[in-house]
C-alpha cells in the first residue's frame, strides 16, 4: 500500500487564511466558539467559518500549536485557519499539521510570527482520503474519550464543591429546617431523611458572621498536616521520579514521569493522598488532588503538601482548598509586587478560616464527596493511559510507518 500515499507542499494540501480581528467591544453573546493561537478563547454570537475547523497558532507563545473544533467558529487574528480542506478529512489534517513543528517555520521577522506563504512551502505526505478517515477515526476516538474523562471530571469536582458550599458556607440545610422546606423524615435534592439531625436549625451570631449553633469555624490547618522534607533527585541520577511541577498541572494534571538526572533542584516529597496547593500567583489557582502519589513521588516548591488530618479526607481538603471562599483569602494574603511573583505563606494558607462546621458534619460531608473524588482520579489516569497510547500511535500512523488494516478501512470508511 506504500505507493498509495502522496507528497506535496502544505500549500497544495490545505488552503490557510490569517484570522479575523474582533475586540472584547466587538464580542456578541453566542455559543460560537473564537479560535486564537491557544486554542479556544471565549464564545461569540457569530462565526466566520463553518465547522470542523482546524487552526494554527500565528504568534507568541502559542505559535505553530494547532487546535480543532467541531463546531462553526469565529477563527481570531492571532492565528492561521484552514479555509480549503481540498478533499482531505479534517481531523486527519489536524494531527498531520500538528506533527509538522510548525514554530520552526518563523518568517525570519523580528517578532516571531508564522506567514501563511512561507510554511506553504514545506513538503507534507499523506493517504489516499480512505486511510486519512481511518486514522482520524483511531486517534479520535482516544481523543474523544479523553475529552469525555474532562468534562466528567469537570461535573464531579463542580458536584462535590457544591456540597462543600451549600453545606459549610451557605448552610443551606440550616436554613431549610429553619423555613420549613425540611420537615424530619423527608428527603430533600442532595439531603437524605437520615441526615436530618446532622444540621442544627438555628443559626447564631459570631465574631466571623452566622454560623449554625454548635458549629464553630475551622482553619486549614485543623484539617490538614503541611508536608516537609527535601529530596534531590541529582543525587540519584538513574532512579525514577513521579515529578508534580506547575507546568504538569497546567497541561494536564498528570505528572512527569522522569529520571532523576532530569530535576534540577530540590522538591518535596508527595505522599499518596495529598493535596497540593500552589503558594505562587494564587489568582491562576492551582490545587492537586493526588490520589496514589506514585514512585518517588516529588513536586515543585511551589506547591505546599497537605495531607488530611483528624475527620476529613483529602477528597474534602479538595473541596475546601478549591472553594471561592478560599482561594479570595489566599489572594488578600499576597506577597510580593509583580503579577508575576506573588506569593502566599505556608502558615498563612494553614490559616484561612472560611468555612464552619461541626466535627460530624466534616466526617459524614468527607464520606459523600469521597465517591466522585475517586472516580475523578479514575478517570485522570485513564486519560492518562489514553495520551500515551495517542502519542505513541500518532507519529507512526501519520507518517506510514503504521498502517490502517484493510478490515479496519472497510469498516471505517
Amino acid at each position: 500500500m506504500g505507493n498509495e500515499w502522496r507528497e506535496a507542499t502544505l500549500g497544495e494540501f490545505v488552503r490557510l487564511q490569517r484570522g479575523h480581528d474582533l475586540t472584547a467591544e466587538e464580542r456578541k453573546p453566542g455559543d460560537y466558539p473564537v479560535m486564537g493561537s491557544a486554542g479556544p478563547n471565549g464564545t461569540h454570537g457569530e462565526f466566520i467559518a463553518h465547522g470542523p475547523g482546524v487552526v494554527i497558532g500565528r504568534s507568541g507563545a502559542s505559535m505553530g500549536k494547532v487546535h480543532f473544533t467541531p463546531h462553526d467558529y469565529w477563527p481570531h487574528n492571532t492565528c492561521l485557519y484552514v479555509t480549503d480542506f481540498l478533499g482531505k478529512d479534517p481531523r486527519f489534517v489536524f494531527y498531520l499539521l500538528g506533527l509538522l513543528d510548525l514554530a520552526a517555520y518563523n518568517s525570519g521577522s523580528a517578532q516571531p510570527s508564522l506567514n501563511r506563504n512561507y510554511i506553504y512551502t514545506k513538503p507534507v505526505r499523506f493517504p489516499l482520503p480512505a486511510e486519512q478517515r481511518a486514522i482520524a477515526h483511531i486517534l479520535g476516538t482516544l481523543d474523544d474519550k479523553i475529552e469525555l474523562n474532562r468534562k466528567q471530571n469537570e461535573t464531579l469536582e463542580a458536584m462535590a464543591r457544591a456540597l462543600f458550599k451549600a453545606w459549610f458556607v451557605d448552610f443551606e440545610p440550616v436554613r431549610a429546617k429553619m423555613e420549613g422546606r425540611w420537615q424530619r423524615g423527608q428527603s430533600l435534592p442532595g439531603l437524605p431523611a437520615h441526615l436530618y439531625g446532622l444540621f442544627p436549625d438555628p443559626l447564631v451570631e459570631s465574631e466571623l458572621g452566622e454560623i449554625p449553633e454548635g458549629w464553630r469555624f475551622f482553619a486549614f490547618n485543623d484539617l490538614a498536616q503541611q508536608g516537609k522534607g527535601s529530596v534531590n533527585p541529582g543525587h540519584t541520577p538513574e532512579d525514577i521520579f513521579t515529578h508534580y511541577s506547575l507546568p504538569a498541572f497546567d497541561a494536564a494534571r498528570a505528572p512527569v514521569i522522569e529520571l532523576g538526572r532530569a530535576i534540577k533542584s530540590n522538591k518535596t516529597p508527595v505522599p499518596d493522598a495529598s493535596v497540593l496547593i500552589s503558594k505562587l500567583n494564587p489568582h491562576i489557582p492551582r490545587t492537586w488532588h493526588v490520589g496514589k502519589a506514585g514512585e518517588n513521588a516529588v513536586c515543585s516548591t511551589e506547591f505546599i503538601v497537605w495531607t488530611p488530618k483528624a475527620s476529613a479526607n483529602s477528597a474534602f481538603l479538595f473541596c475546601l482548598a478549591t472553594s471561592q471562599e478560599f482561594n479570595s483569602a489566599m489572594r488578600q494574603l499576597v506577597t510580593g509586587t509583580s503579577n508575576s511573583h506573588q506569593r502566599v505563606k505556608p502558615e498563612q494558607i494553614g490559616g484561612i478560616e472560611v468555612f464552619a462546621s461541626s466535627e460530624k458534619a466534616i466526617e459524614t460531608a468527607s464520606e459523600i464527596v469521597r465517591e466522585p473524588m475517586e472516580q475523578v482520579l479514575q478517570n485522570r489516569m485513564q486519560s492518562q493511559t489514553l495520551v500515551q497510547l495517542r502519542d505513541t500511535l500518532l507519529p507512526k500512523l501519520i507518517s506510514g510507518e503504521l498502517r490502517v488494516p484493510d478490515a479496519m478501512l472497510a469498516e471505517c470508511c
